[in-house]
């Protein structure tokens, strides 16, 4: 790492060698190189624009579903907090800064009677990562609500995507190569708040009954394959609380990896890939990662 940060002028806090692992919902992880929290929109479009081509990149939001690998993350992460997170009700619909977290839109919706994002009270995150994966849960997924994103691209223009634009697919969009999120319009439609919260309430009580929410867990683990369910498929192989060292298979829900001590992030992507090749030998069908796993796996290693 570099001694200085090769773009002067900006205005938000920039730290060095920054811990990440006590922000990660794992509690696992090295640190950053460098940890930008930018002050604002042009704060950050003017990193973007001045960043050197060989300095990477990394934007984190709540941290919810990604493995923060042991060695730390190469270059400089970013994330968005301040300036960011501003929520703004209209008469039909929201706009949702990428740091506003997802259950706190939820809230605001059912406050300003608009129904159709209660399923974000079921998902842990903010809305610039429900964006770009194509959040959803309990019925319903941000391409069914969503009217517009605004993005910085990786040169710092400020661009207004709709969903079509998106291409959102499962779990899954087409934002460009090094874009961020800055904020988004999510529909809804006038309804009884009451009604709304009581919503909320029974996702919720069904969250709580069926999914280890209150564990150290970076929610589900595999997206599901078409024609199939990540759990069962976990499940018939044999890998429901399976551990290694502080790393375990969730027995209540086995599409959930658990930190129940002192887990690595290594232990746990490696518990990761030992339940995807005990499912492929079980069933044929290759898993795939809904969580991100990102960083270097030891000091020194390249980010992959």
């Amino acid at each position: 790492m570099n001694d200085a940060f090769p773009v002067s002028g900006l205005r938000g806090r920039l730290t060095a060698n920054a811990p990440l692992g006590a922000r990660a919902w794992f509690r696992t992880g090295g640190p950053a190189d460098w940890l930008f929290v930018p002050e604002d929109v042009e704060d950050l479009a003017d990193l973007l624009r001045n960043r050197p081509t060989d300095l990477p990149l990394t934007v984190l939001g709540a941290c919810s579903n990604v493995i923060i690998r042991d060695g730390g993350i190469e270059g400089v992460v970013v994330r968005l907090a301040r300036g960011f997170s501003d929520i703004q009700v209209e008469a039909d619909g929201i706009i949702a800064g990428a740091a506003a977290l997802d259950v706190t839109v939820a809230e605001h919706s059912a406050a300003a009677g608009l129904a159709g994002l209660e399923f974000l009270v079921g998902i842990p995150g903010s809305i610039g990562g429900a964006v770009r994966m194509n959040a959803g849960a309990y019925g319903s997924d941000i391409k069914a609500v969503l009217d517009w994103a605004e993005i910085l691209t990786a040169d710092g223009e400020l661009r207004r995507l709709s969903c079509e634009e998106l291409g959102f697919d499962y779990r899954h969009s087409e934002l460009p190569d090094g874009a961020i999120v800055i904020r988004a319009r999510l529909r809804g439609t006038p309804d009884n708040p009451e009604a709304i919260r009581e919503r909320l309430a029974e996702i919720r009580a069904s969250r709580e009954a069926s999914q280890p929410v209150r564990a150290r867990t970076g929610g589900s683990t595999f997206r599901n394959p078409e024609g199939h369910k990540a759990w069962a498929l976990v499940d018939e192989a044999g890998c429901r609380g399976m551990m290694l060292g502080g790393a375990q298979v969730s027995e209540k829900h086995c599409n959930f990896l658990l930190n129940i001590g002192e887990a690595t992030s290594e232990q746990l992507e490696t518990l990761g890939e030992t339940v995807r090749q005990k499912v492929l030998e079980q069933s044929g069908i290759d898993l795939h990662w809904e969580i991100r796993r990102i960083g270097r796996r030891t000091t020194g290693e390249k980010t992959i």
